[in-house]
């Protein structure tokens, strides 16, 4: 814990704003005096850095803050209980002041980002030409001072970070000498950024964060003005320290971002997809990250861990240490790794097993589905569970759908597969009613039901009024549709109706017809057969589809077999991987 946060417990009275009450007594500090409590600087030699608040010693134990500001208060005390005195932001505009006040009435301080293009690393973020785009260079140069100017006394401030993870981003945007060249123009612009920061608010440091310590040689040789350099690791910041030493930089740095593995630092798992860290694990990593930055005393000035958040969805799972209010393992590692109380604390179940029956290869769309977990409460409260789904590597998707299921006993989970194929995301969630969850993840394969009968039109000659000729995974042709590989799909244009029918050679009698739906699906259309590709006959009509796959008892006969869309369930067109006819 920081001397100045031991010094407001000493004290025993809250600090609001500078203005501090003892009992009836309300002392309001000189101007002065109140500004130099506020003052931040980067002091010491070579490898003997540290960071002063106010002249007294500061290390970073942070968080990077999820919540709306809206929710300051609400969370604040949290942080704080959790020995955080620091959060972290990506952007500083109008609406910062009261997150800034809140945090500061509760001993802690902020980070305050400001966010340039392309933000957020690989695959993500707006590109922007930093050598030619002279009106956004001017626009962040006019901009950012404009909040430093506003919030520069403000007692939440404790530092200023330019741009989060675009020297790696701008990979996205170019390559060869071109990507080069742009990653120079960005961080000199960052540099001119920070001596505008430094003419207003000499009394805050300026840092700059990327993705990775390859980043900071371009800092090095353009960005001379900053304060400290900054970097996002996750399950690599145990590697920071030697990279900093074979750099032979001469600024000490901060860890804005670290935790558990991401997915981009994960084996893929049997079905294709990264393997999410179990809970523990999750869990091991904070406490792992924490003494790989507290190993690099004199340079490492501390880290703001990724993320206290509340969001509810994929990446809420995989990071947040509290995602829709609920406080897992990882919730109890940050508090002791940065020497908060936890003797009284009631934990999370934990769940050491999850296990789908008969194995993930391979489970049938829309047919029952058994999980066995194992899960254990350290502080033997009765255990509760609740079953999600999530479909990120179908769609992309980060939303969880809750799932209704049958609690067999024994730890076994009853309930239907989803009806769409592909690999999807399983979640257990254990809860004690105390406010505390364990969640353990798998990927399951959702594959088409078997269907009793010979498909007739599998490899048959298919055609269609319209197809997608590129762009994505096409050319999607008719004949997608009718090759057996769920892995290919036909894709219409984006209008109504469209149609695909199958050559099946001869007329021939069937009763099954089945159809894999793609996310663009038909919400109404028929299904015909003809023998002469000219004169059609209605055998069913669907007019309320949910796309996955529609398995259709239907009795047929006809050469010709047809899919006539009439109403598309979304703003593309129509999209099937899979036209099955069975006899």
């Amino acid at each position: 814990m920081s001397p100045a946060r031991n010094r407001t417990r000493r004290l025993s009275a809250p600090l609001t704003a500078g203005i501090l009450t003892v009992g009836a007594l309300v002392v309001q500090p000189h101007p002065q005096a109140q500004a130099a409590g506020s003052v931040v600087k980067v002091t010491g030699t070579q490898g003997n850095w540290q960071l002063t608040v106010g002249g007294r010693p500061y290390e970073i134990k942070g968080l990077t803050w999820g919540p709306a500001i809206a929710d300051a208060e609400k969370y604040m005390p949290d942080l704080a209980s959790l020995g955080v005195n620091t959060i972290r932001t990506w952007g500083t505009d109008a609406g910062s002041k009261p997150l800034f006040d809140s945090a500061a009435a509760h001993g802690i301080k902020v980070i305050a980002g400001f966010w340039l293009q392309p933000g957020g690393g690989p695959g993500s973020g707006g590109c922007v030409n930093y050598l030619t785009d002279t009106a956004y260079r001017n626009g962040v140069l006019d901009e950012f001072p404009k909040w430093v100017q506003t919030y520069k006394d403000n007692p939440g401030v404790l530092m200023w970070d330019v741009g989060n993870e675009s020297v790696l981003g701008l990979q996205n945007c170019y390559s060869g000498a071109e990507l080069e060249r742009q990653r120079d123009a960005y961080t000199t612009l960052v540099d001119d950024i920070t001596k505008k920061i430094h003419a207003i608010d000499p009394n805050h440091p300026v840092t700059s964060t990327d993705a990775w310590v390859g980043a900071w040689p371009y800092f090095k040789r353009n960005a001379p003005d900053l304060d400290l350099y900054a970097v996002n690791s996750y399950n690599a910041v145990c590697d920071v320290k030697s990279a900093w030493n074979q750099g032979g930089y001469t600024k000490p740095y901060v860890v804005t971002e670290t935790g558990p593995a991401g997915e981009w630092e994960v084996p893929d798992d049997a079905n294709g997809v990264p393997g999410e860290p179990s809970d523990k694990a999750k869990a091991d990593a904070y406490t792992r990250a924490w003494g790989c930055v507290t190993g690099h005393r004199g340079v490492a000035l501390g880290a703001t861990m990724f993320h206290y958040g509340t969001e509810y969805d994929f990446g809420g799972i995989w990071f947040n240490l509290l995602p829709a209010g609920q406080k897992r393992l990882s919730y109890y590692a940050v508090k002791k790794a940065y020497g908060a109380d936890t003797s009284h604390d009631d934990t999370p179940p934990v769940i050491s097993d999850l296990t789908v029956e008969g194995g993930a290869g391979a489970v049938q769309a829309g047919r029952g589905l058994t999980l066995a977990v194992k899960a254990d409460d350290p502080d033997g409260d009765p255990i509760s569970y609740e079953v999600l789904d999530n479909s990120m590597y179908i769609d992309r998707s980060k939303e969880l759908t809750s799932l209704p299921f049958t609690d067999l006993g024994g730890g076994r989970l009853r309930m239907t597969a989803p009806d769409r194929p592909g690999v999807w995301k399983i979640y257990v969630k254990a809860t004690d009613g105390r406010g505390n969850v364990g969640i353990e993840a798998r990927s399951i394969k959702v594959v088409p039901p078997t269907v009793n009968g010979t498909n007739v039109a599998l490899g048959r000659t298919a055609t269609a009024s319209s197809f997608q000729t590129g762009g994505g995974d096409c050319p999607c042709t008719a004949a997608n549709a009718v090759d057996g590989k769920l892995e290919t799909r036909w894709a219409s244009d984006w209008s109504d109706p469209q149609w695909i029918q199958v050559d099946l050679g001869t007329p021939t009698t069937f009763k099954h017809v089945q159809l894999v739906w793609e996310a663009a699906y038909a919400k109404a259309y028929t299904l015909q057969t003809s023998d002469d590709g000219q004169h059609w006959q209605t055998v069913r009509q669907v007019t309320n589809g949910d796309g996955g796959v529609d398995d259709l008892d239907v009795t047929g006969t006809g050469r010709y077999v047809r899919v006539a869309g009439t109403a598309r369930a979304t703003g593309w067109g129509y999209s099937l991987y899979e036209f099955g006819v069975y006899k």
